[in-house]
Parts: structure tokens; C-alpha cells; sequence
């Protein structure tokens, strides 16, 4: 197989934790503090939230270094749950990623984009047109709709073009980014238009067992997902048995610590009332620590952000797909990479035609369940199968072995199963679309083992044919009626 339909190992440790980074800090944490709010009542159990969501991606992220070193190939939870349970499971898995796990998000991301950035230069977003099948929203046409789908083409392109051109525009945005984040965290709370009595308010421990907050748990998760891009990677990031776990553990901490001291700067900036069920919360925080007119400066800034974890899922997601391909699990033609440019390009160009659908036919809060309750459950499964595999394998010792086993993966898998609970119990709409997503998964599947399983049969008959028909010539099996040449 020529060297070209590989891919590269081009990525170092610095641009792998930066990929996680970016992956990390994005749509989430710049629009979700307000339905957490709306759920859990008060800004300590907010805080509380953000905290608890950190450590469960913490627990995951040391879990999968383990994978990711056992495991440095391209394609993440697919590759994981592969060697784990076999390759149904990995299947579902790459599939979930396709849909939920980058298309989905992409499209949420690149529509709080297109919502920061109108705000920013100070257009409305127009007229909405909303097409309808049965009195049943599917379609809806508007300038936020237009330009999230217009800058999810251009990353798009960005990334078929160069994997190298790609990451380190990657890094630039990432760290302007981090940049704009921590300015914005330092400037927050030096601010004197504040105040510490939005702090007040407390929570029972009736409060953390309900509902509400398994349900605020979900968001966080969306805004926390990202954590394990590094795995995706595997082909591509160099060391990979040291950097895969090392970018997953750094990047987690490093997003972890920034987002509590952002929301401290929320709650601080906005009381309780003011913060419940707004969607953009890091500007209305802006507006009133710095004043409406910094206000349109800081929405240009998160939009700029936000290109950075639009970029990094764009290059990240197309891995899984490609990965699925190449063990001939998914069409054919994903599975190829550019002779000049190194990149999935068909993969890429997959990836951007359904986060397109989903930026015309899905809201934006019902796109945020969907993505955590789906997600939230595959990475239990990823988790549960590197106790498998530490079973099945006793012997293997790979470079990262998981801190705190086997405790740290059991607080990751309950956790898990808590926030799958109450997502079925309270929000049911969205999780029947992430059910029905994994119905589908399972008929994919059965159409490429039935396709395979027909070519296997076909190579098979074929053989035997060859096998045939050079007996009949005395070539195989049988001596040739043409007396040999005596060379000696």
C-alpha cells in the first residue's frame, strides 16, 4: 500500500494539548451557565456543577490515556471499543462520533458563532423562514443560519487543504483564545461594577440528588466534551504512548481551572435572576463589568474563539471515519487520503455536509441534551472496556497505566449512569433522537457485515475458480502433462 494512503505522525505534544484545549473551551462555557442556572436555582450549586463536571472529565481523561497508549492509532473510541468488545460496538461508536460526537457539536458551535459575531458588528439577525412538514418545524433559513453554515465550509476547506497548514492555524486561534479567556477572567474580577452578594444562595443535599441536577450535568458535559480529542489522533500525534495521555491529562486540568474561574466571573458580574436561561452569558457578563460599549468588542472576541474549537473538531472527527473505513466497516471512499494534501478530504467533507443539516433543523438547547445524554454513553462503554481489556490482557504493560484504578473508573462509569437517568426521566425528547441515532448506527452495521460478508463469498467462489481451473491445467495440485526442462 503506497505510503500516501497513511497518515502522518506530524503533531507534537504542545499542538496535541492544544487541540484538546480547543476542542474544551467553546460553545459550552460561553453559553450554558444560564440554563444550568435555570436548572439548579443558585450560584453555589452552579459552581458546584462546573466542579463536579471537571472531575468526571478528569476521571475520563486518565482512563483513556491508558487506551490511547495501549492504543496509538487514529480513531479514539472506536479503536478503544474494537479491542475491547469487538467490532459492532466500535461501529456504533464511530458512528455516534460521526453524528453527535463532532457533527452535532460543530453545528452548535458554528451557530453560537454566527450569533456572537451578528451581535459584534451590530446586525439583527433578520427575518427567520421557517419550512414545515405536518406543522413540524424541519428547516429554518436566517442570516445566523447562512453564516454558521459558510464558516463551517471555509474550516472545511482549511483542513482538506494541509494538516500542517491546519494545526497551526489551530494553535493561533487556541491560544488567542486561552488569551482572550484569561484576560477576560483577571479583568472580571478586578472590576469594581460586581458584586460578591451574587454569591449568596445555598443549595440541600436533596438538591444534588435530584433531577435538576443530573439535568444541569448534561450541559456541563457538552461543555467539558473535548477532553479526549488527543485520542483521536493517535496516527498522527508523535510519541503517542507518552503524548496521548500526557495532552489529554494537561488540556483537562488546564480547561478545568478556566472554566470555574469564568464562571466565578459570571456569577460575580450577574445575580441569579439576571444569569437564568441566557444564552449569552459571557456578554451579558461583559456588558456589565466593562459597559455596553466594550460589550460589542468582547462578542467579536468570543466569536473569534469560537473558531478555534470549530477548527479543532473539523480536524479531529474525520479520524474516527476514516478508521471505520479502513477496517471496511464504512463506505470505501472515507477511507481514502489525499495523495498531495495527506487528509481525509471525503471524510472532512462528510463530517461538513451533516453538521450543515443539523445547523438548518435543530435548536440549539435541544441539540445540547442530544450531544451530552449520546455522549455521556459511549464514553461509559470506552471506560468499561479498558477494565475489560485490563482483564482479558493482565500481561500488557503499557507506557501509562491509569491513576487510581479501579476507582476512578468506577466514579466515571456512575457517574455516567447517573446522568443517563435522569436524562431519560426528565428530557425524553431528545434522548429518543439519540436512540433512534443508535438504531441507526445498528442498521449501518448490518448493511456493511452483509456487504462484507457477501464480498468475503465472492473472493471465496473466485478463489476456488482460480484454484480450479489451474488444477485443470496440471498447475496446482496436479503434475503438468509438459515434461519439465532438465537445467541441469
Amino acid at each position: 500500500m503506497p505510503a500516501a494512503s497513511h497518515l502522518k505522525r506530524e503533531i507534537g505534544l504542545f499542538s496535541a494539548i492544544a487541540i484538546v484545549v480547543a476542542n474544551m473551551v467553546g460553545t459550552g462555557i460561553f453559553t450554558t451557565s444560564g440554563f444550568i442556572l435555570q436548572e439548579v436555582g443558585s450560584s453555589s450549586a452552579l459552581l458546584l456543577g462546573w466542579f463536579v463536571g471537571g472531575a468526571f472529565a478528569l476521571c475520563g481523561a486518565l482512563c483513556y490515556g491508558e487506551l490511547g497508549a495501549r492504543y496509538p492509532q487514529a480513531g479514539g473510541e472506536y479503536v478503544y471499543l474494537r479491542e475491547a468488545f469487538g467490532k459492532p460496538l466500535a461501529f456504533l461508536s464511530g458512528w455516534i462520533s460521526l453524528i453527535v460526537g463532532f457533527s452535532a457539536p460543530i453545528a452548535a458551535a458554528a451557530i453560537a458563532f454566527s450569533i456572537y459575531l451578528l451581535k459584534a458588528v451590530g446586525a439583527s439577525a433578520g427575518t427567520e423562514r421557517v419550512v414545515t412538514l405536518f406543522g413540524v418545524p424541519i428547516v429554518t433559513l436566517s442570516l445566523p443560519v447562512m453564516l454558521a453554515i459558510a464558516v463551517v465550509v471555509l474550516l472545511s476547506i482549511l483542513h482538506v487543504h494541509s494538516l500542517r497548514v491546519g494545526s497551526r492555524v489551530q494553535n493561533l486561534l487556541t491560544l488567542f483564545k486561552i488569551a482572550l479567556v484569561v484576560g477576560f477572567i483577571v479583568a472580571g474580577l478586578l472590576s469594581s461594577r460586581g458584586s460578591a452578594g451574587h454569591f449568596s444562595g445555598s443549595f440541600s443535599a436533596g438538591t444534588l440528588l435530584d433531577g435538576k441536577f443530573a439535568v444541569a450535568l448534561i450541559f456541563i458535559s457538552f461543555a467539558y466534551s473535548g477532553w479526549n480529542a488527543a485520542a483521536y489522533l493517535g496516527g498522527e500525534i508523535i510519541h503517542p504512548s507518552r503524548n496521548i495521555p500526557l495532552a489529554m491529562l494537561v488540556g483537562t486540568l488546564i480547561v478545568t481551572a478556566l472554566y470555574l474561574l469564568l464562571n466565578l466571573v459570571y456569577v460575580y458580574a450577574l445575580p441569579a435572576a439576571e444569569m437564568q436561561g441566557v444564552m449569552e452569558v459571557a456578554a451579558a457578563a461583559g456588558a456589565q463589568l466593562f459597559g455596553p460599549g466594550i460589550g460589542r468588542w468582547l462578542n467579536g472576541a468570543i466569536a473569534l474563539g469560537l473558531l478555534s474549537v470549530l477548527s479543532a473538531m473539523i480536524l479531529a472527527g474525520p479520524r474516527v471515519y476514516y478508521a471505520m473505513s479502513r477496517d471496511g466497516i464504512f463506505f470505501r471512499l472515507f477511507g481514502k487520503v489525499s495523495d498531495v494534501r495527506h487528509t481525509p478530504a471525503h471524510a472532512i467533507g462528510l463530517q461538513a455536509a451533516i453538521a450543515i443539516v443539523m445547523i438548518v433543523s435543530a435548536s440549539y438547547d435541544k441539540l445540547l441534551i442530544y450531544i451530552g445524554f449520546t455522549l455521556s454513553l459511549f464514553a461509559m462503554l470506552t471506560v468499561i472496556g479498558l477494565m475489560r481489556v485490563r482483564r482479558i490482557a493482565p500481561n500488557e504493560t503499557p507506557a501509562y497505566r491509569t491513576w487510581g484504578y479501579p476507582l476512578v473508573p468506577l466514579i466515571f462509569i456512575l457517574g455516567n449512569l447517573w446522568i443517563i437517568y435522569f436524562s431519560i426521566k426528565s428530557r425524553p425528547a431528545p434522548v429518543v433522537w439519540g436512540i433512534a441515532t443508535i438504531a441507526a448506527g445498528l442498521v449501518m452495521y448490518f448493511y456493511f457485515y452483509r456487504k462484507r460478508s457477501r464480498s468475503r463469498l465472492n473472493q471465496m467462489d473466485n478463489a476456488a475458480l482460480v484454484q480450479t481451473l489451474l488444477s485443470d491445467r496440471g498447475e496446482v495440485g496436479l503434475p503438468s502433462s509438459k515434461p519439465k526442462e532438465d537445467l541441469s
